[in-house]
């Protein structure tokens, strides 16, 4: 559609991931036209990612040393593992504030369509985390959906040979939504997820 420089830009923001060819337009014509837009300090942030971010040896979330912030921390509780499928995932939770047990990233969720499998996913280093006895519970994190499922209940599996206690987050019905648009699968879980009030 554009020429050259313009349109490789384009084609480039365009092979993110969430980002269509509209947007992708709309990101390099921001860039073209807005005059305080600092190009250099841009691709010097882009240079430095890849060259410092590396992920934490222990839980695989992403760090500029060999383990991340939350591994470090001495106040962090010990014997609650949270396993989630990616680092934005932990950033997530750690916006709830809730949760100041240690977390354990997969790389991904089992997926036979995209050819993942549980050897593809950091279920050995999970086991490992979890056989000096520490580890009271883990709590299974994985997305709502057909992949996270699947994960979940491969890890419920694995797990339960061990003794300790495997929790799976509640799913349900968003707040502030209305019933009459809930899927019936959000619903069933709602409903499964149930508890007493008062």
């Amino acid at each position: 559609m554009y020429d050259g420089i313009v349109q490789n830009l384009i084609d480039e923001f365009g092979r993110l991931p969430g980002i269509g060819p509209k947007s992708a337009q709309r990101i390099t014509f921001h860039i073209l036209q807005t005059p305080g837009f600092d190009v250099s300090h841009l691709a010097q942030l882009l240079s430095e990612v890849r060259d410092k971010v590396r992920f934490c040896e222990i839980c695989g979330n992403v760090s500029e040393q060999e383990r991340c912030g939350i591994c470090r921390d001495p106040r962090r509780n010990l014997t609650f593992i949270c396993v989630v499928e990616d680092a934005k995932d932990v950033a997530a939770i750690e916006r709830t504030r809730e949760f100041r047990g240690l977390y354990h990233v997969l790389g991904g969720a089992i997926s036979p369509i995209a050819g993942i499998g549980p050897d593809d996913l950091r279920i050995a280093q999970l086991m490992q985390r979890l056989a000096d006895g520490t580890v009271q519970e883990v709590i299974i994190a994985t997305n709502p959906n057909l992949e996270g499922e699947a994960t979940a209940t491969y890890l419920s599996r694995l797990l339960q040979t061990l003794q300790i206690s495997v929790t799976r987050l509640a799913s349900g019905l968003p707040v502030g939504g209305d019933l009459e648009y809930a899927d019936e699968v959000t619903l069933g879980r709602a409903f499964e997820g149930r508890r007493a009030i008062g």
